[in-house]
């Protein structure tokens, strides 16, 4: 049977017909899908959405420690989350079978860096798997479960956008039933005290070995000799590109196993060609290696450092020009950045946070990112996952140090995000004392990614119901005294909660909770939410002045008529969230009569 299928889809068949039991995974593009359709085999895998990465990645480890093939899931900057464990389940080695699945983002379409996973498998040294198609993320994947089992090791899995993404026709095969395996006890493998780790160092080393003769020999690492004069080295969806330009008029070496790269299978196929380009997405890795064997070759002479490695950019490095193709007046193309939604819970949130004045606003990764752009201007800085309340607690107490500081900092998260690692930054705030004020906005769901859900929504990713962490006692528990829960598409509630906070200099925590416009509403969220966006907003055109303070909300179902000096709301767009409603200054918005 064939069907066809993006490579997520085609991990996660490939997983199911590994005879994979179990699967723990954090949500993050281009790599949440992967977990999405695994859950759909819910009749023999386990699949869960864990807190973070790094529980993702431990709760996999467990899994294959008990005797089940397992695997997680993740962004390439999910990896960093979970390198710790990972590093050093490459000392203790698995007993079922596990895969580390990476997703990176060579172009950052939805990232905040550009980073190249295989340096892990080199600095962790385990083995690295590069599909590039979706056929081939389904086949590798059944493979990658096998060199687990038969090295010991766990195995990196690398993804990239465009073969996450991408789809192909992928031929399907039965489920092959790997019963768990018995679990014995052994401290000597996996108890890492520093006297048993030295002695785990060897193995990692002699596993290394081994694999240096497999990766000249598996079918993964293949030639295929045409025109001789031009010799491409490349892999992952690389490959595929580099393809599309060279056609037979060159020869390939396709690597799919790329660590331990292939060192004879290299020099083999530099003898038979004239001249090698090496064509990979995004540090020179396979490039450095093969100039460690004295092999003249082009990659990052040649390429962009950056950025994805796709045909046209081949063609433009390797011929100086890209296929003709029809002009457009880029000029006339208007310029659409993204946006919040329409009635999205954050956006009140935004435009009053944004007139605050001696205020450093730290934000994180989610949706409400967006609050940086105009028209709120309302974020001073973004790094990393859960990093808002941490870096706003290091940001006040800098700032208290200066004389007449009036500066204080807002420190904003989402739900999913707070669960993520913002309870660790939490517990440093109060630990040492300092005076930050720090929303999280719960919109019920996981948001940015699709939908996704938490602990905080009520239900598991096979949508079974589970108990939900409610976020208030938590914070509560973590040691904070000064705690609101508000609704804010209520403006003045949004004001008074934020007047209570700066008088306050003790650490407080004001909680935002109302859904996603986009979220089905579970049961629960229709009777606590009973009435929300039943009636949407329309303008009173002999009353609007023309003053754009609705505009100034940022919602795409309003926009302005210029020849008539006019606000207009789209009612396609609108959902009745009532902000726009809330600033206008002469009440010349009101809800729809029906």
């Amino acid at each position: 049977m064939k069907k066809l299928m993006t490579g997520n889809e085609a991990v996660a068949r490939g997983a199911y017909e590994a005879g994979v039991h179990y699967a723990s995974a954090y949500p993050g593009t281009p790599s949440t899908e992967i977990m999405e359709n695994t859950a759909l085999y819910k009749e023999d895998i386990k699949a869960e959405w864990a807190p973070n990465e790094k529980v993702a990645m431990e709760s996999a480890i467990g899994a294959s420690v008990a005797g089940a093939r397992s695997f997680t899931a993740m962004k390439h900057v999910g990896v960093n989350v979970a390198a710790d464990p990972m590093f050093t389940f490459v000392y203790t080695g698995v007993n079922g079978g596990m895969v580390i699945i990476t997703a990176d983002e060579p172009g950052q379409h939805s990232s905040q860096n550009e980073q190249d996973n295989r340096n892990y498998a080199r600095a962790a040294k385990m083995p690295l798997l590069e599909p590039s198609d979706s056929q081939e993320c389904k086949d590798m994947m059944k493979v990658a479960f096998d060199i687990s089992e038969t090295f010991d090791t766990p195995v990196l899995f690398r993804m990239t956008t465009r073969v996450c993404h991408s789809k192909g026709i992928v031929t399907l095969e039965d489920r092959v039933n790997v019963p768990l395996k018995d679990y014995t006890k052994d401290a000597t493998k996996y108890v890492v005290v520093p006297s048993i780790a030295r002695q785990r160092r060897v193995k990692v080393e002699n596993s290394m070995n081994l694999m240096k003769k497999y990766t000249e020999i598996t079918p993964l690492n293949y030639t295929e000799i045409n025109n001789k004069s031009v010799g491409v080295i490349s892999s992952g969806c690389a490959f595929n590109f580099a393809k599309e330009v060279f056609g037979e008029n060159a020869s390939y070496l396709k690597l799919g196993f790329t660590n331990p790269l292939p060192k004879n299978l290299i020099k083999d196929f530099a003898s038979k060609v004239d001249k090698i380009y090496i064509i990979e997405e995004n540090d020179p890795i396979i490039e450095e290696f093969v100039q460690t064997l004295g092999i003249k070759c082009h990659g990052s002479d040649t390429f962009p450092y950056s950025g994805e490695m796709t045909s046209d950019v081949i063609r433009k490095s390797v011929f100086g020009e890209t296929l003709e193709s029809v002009d457009s007046e880029t000029e006339k193309v208007i310029a659409r950045p993204p946006t919040l939604c329409p009635g999205c819970p954050h956006r009140g949130i935004f435009y009053e946070l944004g007139k605050r004045k001696n205020t450093f606003i730290s934000g994180d990764i989610g949706c409400y990112s967006l609050g940086f752009a105009a028209p709120y201007n309302a974020m001073d800085i973004i790094i990393a996952m859960g990093a808002s309340i941490s870096m706003g607690h290091g940001a006040q107490h800098v700032f208290n140090m200066k004389e007449d500081n009036e500066m204080r900092v807002v420190s904003i998260l989402g739900d999913s995000t707070f669960f993520h690692t913002g309870i660790n930054s939490l517990l440093d705030v109060v630990y040492n004392g300092s005076n930050t004020i720090n929303l999280i906005l719960d919109n019920r769901i996981t948001g940015m990614t699709g939908h996704q859900e938490n602990p905080g929504s009520g239900y598991t990713l096979q949508g079974m119901p589970t108990k939900t962490i409610e976020i208030e006692p938590l914070v509560r528990a973590c040691g904070i005294d000064h705690v609101r829960v508000i609704d804010p598409n209520i403006l003045d509630e949004v004001n008074e909660a934020f007047d209570w906070a700066y008088d306050l200099d003790e650490p407080s925590v004001i909680i935002t909770r109302f859904p996603c416009a986009l979220k089905s509403f579970s049961p629960e969220d229709k009777e606590e939410f009973k009435g929300a966006f039943t009636e949407k907003c329309i303008i009173e055109a002999d009353k609007c002045t023309g003053c754009r303070k609705c505009i100034k909300t940022g919602c795409p179902a309003l926009s302005f008529d210029r020849k008539n000096r006019k606000a207009i709301i789209d009612p396609a767009q609108c959902v009745g969230c009532e902000v726009c409603l809330q600033v206008c200054p002469v009440e010349a918005i009101t809800k729809e009569v029906k």
